[in-house]
């Protein structure tokens, strides 16, 4: 396999170091230390290791996904027992599954490339992108503040090093332009999506020049490319093709729409992992609540989101197929009430929007009769 572009730029600069795997467990682990108000020392007290380790975790310099299973179940319970947040060993969980994923990007292993292994769900990919965007996942934005203060400047997140972030969406190119087999649609779509990330001057460009490039002749993956069109299309300000997809995409096509509620369910968590994308294929909704995929489309639900009208919609197919949604979750029901009132008074909300809003509307006076 041909050497990265990357690769080559730094042919000249002598044999480029092995990129540290463990940045984004270790900087969650220096969260938890400090939630639980511990030094170093202290941490490595309880954890019955040496602050050179715990040192090395922090930094990534010695990466948590490299510990024993047997070592690493011994830690987590360690920190369970002094008090560490659910939350946070949640996210430790997918801060490791994350490191392995960038590590294998970064270093363009051709044998250990497991991108395109299974189908990725938000809780991942949030904490994958954490590094790239400075944005930290959900479920670790409304943490406390630390019991112990930092000393002197502190990096406010997980941080890759320059050369690195290069090396990362120069290899995450080369993938999505050579996965073309009809075998490697998954491995490409999540390539192109992380690619999304990049803040080059040329991304749009690129990914606008590979999104042209035909889709395997299946439906699947005839409306996944679509969707993920007009999603890069969104991100960058054209909200033309996310509209022409709701109205010939999804809503004059009932396997649209289950397609639709499916790729939602399964991205926020509502269905358990899966190894392809044909899940999505199934005219059958399957077993699932959707209360969490709900609350999730209600945090988004706020005039002038270029997404608006997607949320909006899928919120509408939503309570159409699952119509006592609103009546098991009150809460819920009396946001969505709240957000309706708001984006029906916004000048901005377009008039496919307020229709699908009114008929939300009538279904929450309905729970109320």
């Amino acid at each position: 396999m041909p050497k990265s572009p990357t690769a080559a730029l730094t042919a000249g600069q002598g044999k480029q170091s092995r990129p540290r795997n463990g940045v984004i467990a270790g900087y969650v682990l220096r969260l938890t230390r400090e939630q639980l108000g511990l030094s170093q020392e202290d941490l490595a007290d309880r954890l019955r290791v040496s602050v050179d380790t715990v040192a090395g975790w922090e930094t990534g310099r010695r990466a948590l996904t490299a510990v024993p299973v047997s070592q690493m179940l011994v830690l987590r319970h360690r920190l369970l027992r002094l008090g560490t947040q659910p939350a946070l060993l949640a996210a430790l969980d997918k801060a490791m599954e994350a490191d392995v994923l960038l590590a294998s990007v970064i270093s363009d292993d051709p044998d250990d490339a497991p991108l395109g292994a299974w189908v990725m769900q938000r809780d991942l990919v949030e904490v994958m992108a954490w590094p790239l965007t400075g944005t930290p996942p959900e479920t670790l934005r409304d943490m406390p503040a630390p019991r112990r203060p930092r000393r002197g400047p502190v990096p406010s997140g997980p941080e890759i090093t320059p050369a690195e972030r290069v090396q990362l969406f120069t290899n995450l190119r080369r993938t999505a332009e050579q996965a073309t087999a009809p075998r490697d649609f998954l491995l490409r779509r999540q390539a192109l999506y992380l690619c999304g990330y990049d803040n080059g001057a040329d991304m749009s460009t690129w990914l606008a020049e590979q999104q042209r490039h035909p889709a395997p002749d299946d439906w699947l993956s005839r409306w996944l490319t679509s969707r993920s069109v007009a999603s890069v299309a969104t991100r960058y300000g054209d909200t033309d093709r996310l509209t022409h997809f709701i109205d010939s995409t999804l809503m004059d096509n009932d396997r649209g729409e289950a397609a639709n509620l499916a790729y939602w369910a399964y991205w926020v968590g509502e269905l358990d992992l899966e190894l392809s994308d044909d899940f999505m294929a199934s005219s059958r909704l399957g077993v699932w609540e959707g209360r969490r995929l709900l609350r999730h489309l209600l945090d988004r639900l706020a005039p002038g989101h270029g997404y608006l009208d997607l949320y909006v919609h899928t919120v509408w197919a939503l309570l159409a197929a699952r119509p006592r949604l609103l009546a098991s979750d009150p809460e819920a029901s009396a946001r969505l009430a709240a957000s309706v009132g708001v984006l029906l008074d916004s000048p901005d909300t377009s008039a496919s929007a307020r229709r699908e809003l009114d008929g939300i509307r009538y279904a929450i006076r309905l729970t109320k009769a």
